[in-house]
Order: C-alpha cells, then sequence, then structure tokens
C-alpha cells in the first residue's frame, strides 16, 4: 500500500490494468490506491495453482486445456472457450472447474483491451525476468558493505534494462497505448457508470 501510494504521489495517474499474482494483501492495495484500474491474475500463477486441484497424472491435460483459452483471437471466442473449458473440466474434475470459475473475470481483464498487446499484458514475464537478473546480480556479490553500495549496483542494472526497453526492444509502443486508451474511453461511455473491475 505505502508503495502504490508513493507512486500515486510522485504523479502516477490514469492506470488502466494491474497484472499480478492473486495475493489477496496487493489485490487490496490495488484496489485502494488505483480506483478505476482493472486487475488481470497472471496467468502463470493461476496455472500452477490450477494444477494443484487436479492429480499430478491430470496436469498436463488441465494445463493444456488452460492453454487454449489464450490461444483465442477475439474476446467473445476467449470466453465461449473458457466455458467449453470449465464445463470439460467439470465432468472430470469439479472442485478444479469451481476454481477456474471464480477466477473467470480476474483471468480475462486482458480481452478489454486491444488485441496487439493481449500477450504483454495477461502476464508480467518481463519484470519476473528482471527480477531475475537482479537476484543473479546480487548473488554474486554476496555480501554488501553498505545500503548504498546495493542501490548502486541496483539502479546501474536497472537503468541498463530500461536503455534497453527504451532503445532497442520496446515493450509497447506508444501507438498501441493510444489505441487501448481510445477503446477504455469509448468503452466507459457506452456503459453505465459502475466501479470497474477489481476484484479480490
Amino acid at each position: 500500500m505505502a508503495f502504490l501510494r508513493s507512486l500515486v504521489a510522485r504523479g502516477l495517474s490514469g492506470v488502466a490494468l494491474v497484472t499480478s499474482d492473486a495475493h489477496a494483501g496487493l489485490v487490496d492495495a490495488i484496489a485502494c490506491t488505483l480506483p478505476g484500474a482493472a486487475w488481470q491474475r497472471r496467468r502463470t500463477h493461476f496455472a500452477r495453482d490450477l494444477s494443484t486441484k487436479v492429480p499430478k497424472s491430470a496436469q498436463p491435460w488441465v494445463l493444456t486445456l488452460l492453454r487454449t483459452v489464450f490461444e483465442q483471437s477475439e474476446q467473445a471466442e476467449v470466453r465461449a472457450q473458457f466455458d467449453r473449458v470449465v464445463d470439460a473440466l467439470a465432468a472430470k474434475f469439479p472442485k478444479a472447474a469451481d476454481h477456474l470459475d471464480q477466477a473467470r473475470e480476474d483471468l480475462l481483464a486482458f480481452t478489454a483491451f486491444p488485441r496487439e498487446i493481449w500477450r504483454q499484458i495477461w502476464s508480467n514475464n518481463p519484470q519476473e525476468r528482471l527480477n531475475k537478473e537482479l537476484r543473479r546480480r546480487t548473488d554474486v556479490v554476496g555480501i554488501f558493505p553498505d545500503r548504498d553500495a546495493v542501490i548502486r549496483l541496483l539502479g546501474a542494472v536497472l537503468m541498463e534494462q530500461n536503455d534497453e526497453w527504451t532503445k532497442t526492444r520496446r515493450y509497447m509502443g506508444v501507438e498501441v497505448l493510444a489505441k487501448a486508451r481510445a477503446v477504455l474511453q469509448a468503452t466507459t461511455e457506452t456503459q453505465a457508470p459502475t466501479n470497474p473491475a477489481i476484484t479480490a
């Protein structure tokens, strides 16, 4: 909560979507500090969670079924496939089907955005890779003499990553983000005023 409030205090505004795991405190903090932002549950974390609801022998089948939801190209197709997956699971593993059905809106929040950015917003893998790189670089050093030394090293790694994302491998282009913003504004204007989809 304190971290998100500090971002807002420093000027963060207009957040349309937050992608994270389903840590209850984090989800609540997002809802409190970023009103109006939708919440997308990370599909990779949910897939791991769902696989614990079925026997080990059935896990590959269940995970393959779940992946088919994200292979669809239109919002209506994604939702229809999600229903088919829930039905298929219900026949063999009703508890897993119920668990999946309860996570429906959390997993499908990405469908409100343009198709071009679905892969970037249904999970946060680039951030996970960055976290792994930060851990790798700090493990090499082992023991730091003081806090400033840690900040210098991590700051240098983060500046390298920022340069890479800015110059060579842009995560999302400005044009696509503008299109996403326009789609969201059009959707908001056609709907009755409600509090958007942050769910826990």
